[in-house]
Order: C-alpha cells, then sequence, then structure tokens
C-alpha cells in the first residue's frame, strides 16, 4: 500500500511587506521616469518603449510559468479594447502631461482614479449601490481636486491643458476596468495570461501610431532611455507580478493600501530628485483627495438582525450594498473580480481587477 504525500507551497522568498514596500516605490517613482524619458524622446516613443519593456518581462513570466496567452477571437477583441483603455491610452496621455506639468502634480492627478470609478459606477454598475459614506468621499475627493489646483487663485500659474490630460489617463483607468468587468471577468483564463496579452496588443498598437506621430532618434540618449526602461520592466512588468503575488497572500483589501503611498512617494521624489517646486495647496490637496478615495472605497457594516413579521424569528440582514449575483446574458453568473489599487498612473494594471483605490498605477 503506497501512501499519498502532498507537500506544502513553497513560503515566498521575500516578506510581503518587503514586496509592498517595494511595489510602492516602483509604482511612486514612474512619474519621476516618465519625465525624464520625455526630456529626450517624444512622448509616445516613451510609451511605446514602456510597454515593450513591459512585455518582455510578463513573457518571460509566462515562460517560467508555461502559460499560453489566451485563445479565441472574441477574447482578443475584449482585450484590444482593455489594452487601449489601461494601457496605451493612459501611458500615452500621462507622457504627453508631464511636458507641461511636473511629476508631482501627475502623480496626483493619478490618485483620482477612485474617484471617477466611483462616480462611473453610479451609472454603469447597476449592482454597486452606493452608500452616504461613500458618495461623501466622492465629494471630499474632488473638493481636494480643487484645492490641489488651486481653485481660489483662478487656476493661476497652472498649465490648464497638462492638468487636464492627466485628469483624462485617471479617467481612462475606472472606464477601462468597468469595461473587463462586464467582458471579462470570470472568464476562467489566468490574470497573467491575460495580462501578457493586453500589453501585447497596447505595444501593437503604439507601434502603428507611433510612426505616424514622430520620426526615428537622431541619437540615442541614454538616461532617458534607461528611465524608459526601469519604467517598462520595473512599473509596468515586475510591478504586476509583484500585486498579483500580494493579492494572492495577503488579499486584495490589504494590497490596495499601496495606492495611499504612491502620491506621497512620487511627491517626495519629483522635490528631491528633480528640482521641482511644491506649495502648500499640493500635499495639503492630497491628502484630501486620498481621504476621499479612502471613503469611496468604504464597505457599510452589516446590520443586525430583525425579526419576522409572522413567526417572530430572527432573520440576518443584507447589507445594503450586496445584492444576489445576476446571470449575464448567456446565463453564467457573473463572478466579482478583485480589488486591485491601480492602480498608478496604475502602470501595468492588471486586466481583471475591479476599480478601487489605486491600479496606477494607478
Amino acid at each position: 500500500m503506497t501512501t499519498a504525500t502532498t507537500t506544502a507551497p513553497r513560503p515566498p522568498a521575500l516578506d510581503w511587506r518587503l514586496r509592498f514596500a517595494t511595489l510602492a516605490l516602483i509604482w511612486g517613482f514612474s512619474f519621476l521616469l516618465i519625465k525624464v524619458g520625455t526630456e529626450d524622446y517624444a512622448p509616445f516613443q516613451v510609451t511605446l518603449g514602456r510597454l515593450a519593456f513591459g512585455t518582455v518581462v510578463l513573457a518571460s513570466a509566462m515562460a517560467v510559468r508555461r502559460e499560453r496567452l489566451p485563445r479565441g477571437a472574441r477574447t482578443w477583441g475584449h482585450l484590444a479594447v482593455a489594452a487601449f483603455l489601461l494601457n496605451a491610452l493612459p501611458f500615452s496621455l500621462f507622457a504627453y502631461a508631464e511636458l507641461t506639468i511636473p511629476s508631482t502634480l501627475a502623480g496626483i492627478c493619478n490618485a483620482t482614479s477612485p474617484l471617477w470609478g466611483m462616480a462611473l459606477s453610479l451609472v454603469a454598475l447597476s449592482e454597486d449601490r452606493p452608500s452616504r459614506l461613500r458618495v461623501a468621499g466622492l465629494g471630499v475627493g474632488f473638493l481636494g481636486v480643487l484645492t490641489v489646483l488651486g481653485a481660489w487663485q483662478g487656476f493661476d500659474g497652472l498649465d490648464a491643458r497638462g492638468t487636464a490630460l492627466a485628469l483624462l489617463a485617471s479617467l481612462s483607468y475606472p472606464v477601462g476596468w468597468i469595461y473587463v468587468r462586464r467582458t471579462l471577468a470570470g472568464s476562467g483564463l489566468s490574470h497573467l495570461s491575460l495580462t501578457g496579452g493586453q500589453l501585447l496588443l497596447a505595444t501593437a498598437q503604439l507601434a502603428l501610431v507611433t510612426p505616424l506621430f514622430t520620426g526615428i532618434p537622431t541619437h540615442l540618449a541614454v538616461t532617458p532611455l534607461l528611465a524608459i526602461a526601469a519604467l517598462g520592466a520595473l512599473g509596468t512588468g515586475l510591478a504586476v507580478l509583484l500585486q498579483y503575488g500580494l493579492v494572492a497572500e495577503v488579499g486584495p483589501t490589504t494590497a490596495q493600501l499601496v495606492t495611499y503611498f504612491i502620491p506621497v512617494i512620487a511627491t517626495v521624489a519629483g522635490v528631491a530628485l528633480l528640482g521641482e517646486t511644491l506649495t502648500w495647496s499640493t500635499p495639503v490637496g492630497a491628502v484630501i483627495v486620498l481621504a476621499g478615495a479612502a471613503l469611496t472605497q468604504a464597505k457599510p457594516r452589516p446590520r443586525g438582525p430583525r425579526s419576522h413579521p409572522v413567526t417572530g424569528t430572527r432573520t440576518p440582514r443584507r447589507p445594503d450594498n450586496e445584492h444576489p449575483a445576476r446571470p449575464e446574458p448567456n446565463g453564467d453568473v457573473p463572478t466579482p473580480p478583485q480589488p486591485t489599487p491601480d492602480l498608478p498612473d496604475r502602470p501595468g494594471a492588471p486586466p481583471l481587477e475591479k476599480c478601487a483605490p489605486d491600479a496606477a498605477g494607478r
């Protein structure tokens, strides 16, 4: 008689706290790397290089884990839309924005993604019934945006075009998350496989667009090129792998807390390393934005049991924001995706994650 033995899973080489800090640093420094990259390369070139390096990292991880790219024209069609909304468009917008605004402001604009996501969910996701606290968080968050922009001064000295591009980039993430939630969530495909396919398509999209708007660089500036390589390999490649590991080990609620460190790190990096100026309204407004983002993610506490009107027995009460899963048009019951940070400019945010305060990061 033989006895079956099971092997316990090998614990991660690094403690999750160290990986959490590494992820926050990578995503926080992404805005500085974008700024450095755009000093000598066009925004589309920065985005193309970023996506190419990120795709190489994920392709290597897929090869090591022996995972294949998704199959099916329908899946690839949805991934093409997700690649545009979650990678090609926001990455390009942030690169163009940082031509005229400091990296600190870009990092803070990125932190508004959860606020946009909350506003969009009121319209696009009928199963997400917001509580009064979450709606209040939406108002607080946008008050923080006005504080960052110095609305009481008439936005004096603010580059409106660059700021608008950064805010549009942060808006693109929740639009993409909602689309993915409706089309790819619960598909049963590997997150790594889907993200690899998504980045591959985003790289192809930029490879087609970049030659139409930019020429071939006359010389290769080493420092900006290294910044682009680090932005792609670390911020769009390694960060995705770190995020998946954190979600699997400590859960999405803890993993998404990385979002609140990203604008802080982006601000410190921009001021200390790039010499960017900082007025009092920027950090104060950033704190208000993060407080509002945190409130939009608050979950109401379940109410106590209620008595049955006839028998007198007490039955549990369902929380206000909890509803039975509704069948999709094809008859399947949707599986809610796990929330993640966003995003950095949510760099390399996984395609199957629900909008949450990231992830950019974004």
